[in-house]
């Protein structure tokens, strides 16, 4: 061990710690400095388990430098690190692939790059795969040249309808993508010799400020010749230069230049190509901005500004020395930048933004015009898109501008994705989230985004499931359709999913129920909060909410109306039994036979009120009741015929209406209304166990929920509801 020791008296020996570094002395002394003793790591120590899970060849890899000739041989060898930010930022995208598929007889494609596949689906986008596609082919023709790649893609939509995520996904994933070999991409610095100082101000390297493409350092007028010579690029993946040098290396180029007489061997020696990384928190090549009050904002934040320090070192205040190209502009070029509420910027930024959309160029105070390349997007909510469409003097902005809609989800199964990914009974520690909880939050907010339908004999309720894919009597896909095309505005009102998320956030911590939530609790909470939303300034918005609230409320009525008498009735050996009765009798009755009772032992005529009894439950008419009682048994002659045995399982309407008749016969014995009184006897107590135990087993409640559940729709029937009796 090498050791070392400090201070004007040594006492006892330290003692190392297993981790490596430095240890301290605990007897601290006045006026006398602490022993301290240093010592290597072992090589079993902590830090260096931790470096052993470097990849460093991967690291290598990744900070790769070289010469201009090395960097020429790669771009030989593959034309793709040459390409635009348009182009980069559309094969990204493709990268991760697509998937097609029909909605409505409509063709729809999914880029699964947009269920973030690079950070375990953390901003993962859900429901909006039609804009998604709007988006991706703006990318497309941008990067083919189009004209697109001249305009802002302004993402416009309610708040909270996945803008920013959209933004910050295209951001983190170009990240990402440059780390790959089919995302790499260069840029350089100059190493410039001491003898030559004067030219960079004193420094050894001098990194370009702007991450140029290297390719640029070749003079415009010699490159198609230069690349035709070298043979680099082809018709599939032609290698196109565009604009010139940014002033500081174009400074230097020049300098370097005029001391080597025109010898352009001798510069380029000068240049050290790098792999470049991009980084936001680096600020390489991704780039945000967020207007700020009036008297805050600056253009220079946008193009740079002079270090009025070196100023007096240069001499010039239009020197490029005495420049800081950091402006959010120079650090986005060769990838993307951000304008968060880009509505909202201030006139004098409003001249750059058009230069850079337009021209791609920006202009640096002192500077001429300098060129960029990078993907320009920005998002705005409804209030804000129309101050743009009222102002005249944002014409030009508007001229140059792709506008993506982005709604909210208007399809349910889509919506309560959003929820499930952070509230699940994985992710939620403490309390149970009872089964429907969720989907039902997810339904009022869908509901509260539809518009109503028009010209249809069709209910709000309806018209969600049906565009979540469920069918209906007398509606087609073609009536989807039609209804979609009907509500051209539909998604762009209603209510965000960061309200719901707050409410179900608020009844999680909730001290209304001990071990779980229900939609009871949840649907409370947004009732309550509607009235405080400051979001919601026409009070016929807020009635309407609050009346789809009691929609829902119902919905959720018939579900666990339903579940509980599935439950109830979930007694295989009970509905067997059932089943063989009514068999039996059918047999007697097509037939034209009598059956025999088991207990008497006496022939009778078949039991046509125990057989009505079941074939009402599925609405089978009196007068069809003899052609169903022969489709049964046609069904079953078919199975022995195949040598295989009957199965009500398998006759899905029979199941369906054994079902209900054991569930009629049943809900008495069991006397759930018993629940209501808390009057129950053992007998009752130990079948209402048996239910609650076949909802917590099949159904994914909990013991409270399950009791809740009960409890609910026990005082249903209490109160003589014909529905549920």
């Amino acid at each position: 061990m090498v050791g070392a020791v400090v201070g004007p008296e040594k006492s006892a020996p330290l003692t190392p710690r297993p981790w490596g570094g430095l240890c301290y002395n605990q007897r601290v002394q006045p006026h006398r400095l602490c022993h301290l003793e240093l010592f290597v790591s072992t090589p079993d120590s902590f830090v260096a388990t931790i470096a052993s899970l470097q990849d460093r060849e991967e690291y290598q890899n990744l900070h790769w430098e070289g010469t201009f000739e090395e960097y020429l041989g790669i771009v030989k060898q593959d034309p793709r690190v040459s390409r635009t930010a348009f182009q980069r930022v559309h094969d990204m995208v493709l990268s991760y692939g697509r998937e097609e598929y029909i909605d409505s007889k409509k063709k729809v494609v999914h880029y699964p790059f947009f269920d973030d596949p690079f950070d375990g689906g953390k901003d993962a986008i859900f429901g909006l795969d039609i804009p998604l596609m709007r988006l991706v082919n703006v990318l497309k023709s941008a990067a083919m040249g189009y004209g697109t790649e001249k305009r802002v893609i302004l993402l416009h939509g309610p708040v909270g309808s996945s803008k920013s995520t959209i933004a910050r996904l295209l951001k983190k994933g170009l990240e990402h993508y440059s780390a790959t070999d089919a995302g790499k991409l260069y840029s350089f610095e100059w190493h410039i010799p001491e003898t030559l100082s004067h030219i960079s101000g004193g420094a050894d390297v001098v990194p370009d400020p702007m991450n140029e493409d290297p390719l640029k350092l070749i003079p415009w007028d010699m490159r198609a010749q230069a690349l035709q010579k070298l043979g680099i690029g082809s018709d599939d993946q032609p290698v196109r230069i565009k604009g010139d040098l940014n002033p500081s290396s174009r400074y230097i180029q020049r300098l370097l230049m005029e001391h080597y007489k025109g010898d352009l061997s001798k510069v380029l020696g000068h240049v050290r190509v790098k792999r470049l990384i991009l980084s936001e928190k680096d600020r390489k090549g991704v780039g945000t901005f967020q207007p700020k009050d009036e008297k805050n904002q600056d253009s220079t934040e946008l193009t740079g500004d002079i270090n009025y320090r070196k100023i007096a070192e240069f001499g010039s205040d239009s020197d490029p020395r005495a420049f800081n190209f950091d402006g959010e502009f120079c650090v986005a070029n060769r990838g993307i930048i951000e304008f968060i509420e880009i509505l909202k910027l201030d006139v004098a930024f409003l001249y750059d933004l058009l230069g850079a959309t337009q021209e791609h160029k920006i202009k640096p105070k002192k500077f001429a015009q300098t060129d960029i390349d990078e993907v320009i997007i920005g998002h705005t909510n409804e209030a804000e898109y129309q101050k743009l469409l009222s102002n005249e003097f944002m014409e030009a902005l508007r001229d140059r501008t792709v506008k993506i809609d982005v709604p909210y989800i208007t399809k349910l199964s889509q919506e309560v994705r959003i929820y499930q990914k952070d509230y699940n009974n994985e992710t939620i520690r403490g309390k149970h989230i009872a089964p429907h909880t969720i989907e039902m939050a997810a339904m009022w907010a869908v509901l509260t985004r539809l518009e109503e339908p028009k010209g249809h004999n069709l209910t709000l309720m309806q018209k969600l499931k049906l565009y979540d894919g469920k069918s209906l009597p007398g509606f087609t896909e073609d009536s989807v359709k039609e209804l979609r095309k009907t509500a051209r505005e539909e998604g762009m009102n209603g209510i965000s999913a960061r309200y719901v998320q707050d409410k179900i956030s608020n009844a999680l911590v909730s001290d209304k129920s001990d071990t779980s939530i229900n939609p009871f609790l949840v649907l409370n909470e947004m009732e309550g909060g509607l009235k405080t939303n400051t979001l919601i300034t026409n009070e016929d918005d807020r009635k309407r909410y609050t009346e789809l609230l009691q929609v829902v409320r119902q919905e959720y009525e018939d579900i666990v109306k339903n579940e509980v008498q599935r439950a109830i009735s979930a007694d295989e050996d009970a509905i067997g039994k059932l089943c063989a009765n009514y068999i039996d009798n059918v047999k007697a009755y097509t037939q034209k036979e009598r059956v025999k009772n088991k207990y008497t032992g006496q022939d009778e005529e078949p039991d046509e009120r125990l057989m009505r009894s079941i074939e009402e439950k599925i609405d089978i008419p009196e007068s069809r009741k003899d052609d169903f009682r022969r489709e049964i048994m046609n069904y079953i002659g078919a199975l022995a015929v195949e040598g295989k045995k009957f199965d009500y399982r398998t006759n899905e309407r029979l199941h369906k209406a054994l079902e209900l008749k054991l569930f009629e016969d049943q809900k008495d014995t069991i006397k759930l209304t018993t629940l209501v009184s808390n009057v129950v006897d053992r007998e009752t107590q130990a079948k209402i166990d048996i239910v609650k135990q076949r909802l917590i087993k099949n159904y994914g409640y909990n013991d409270e929920s399950a009791t809740d559940v009960l409890n609910f729709v026990a005082s249903i029937f209490a109160r003589g509801d014909a529905k549920g009796e």
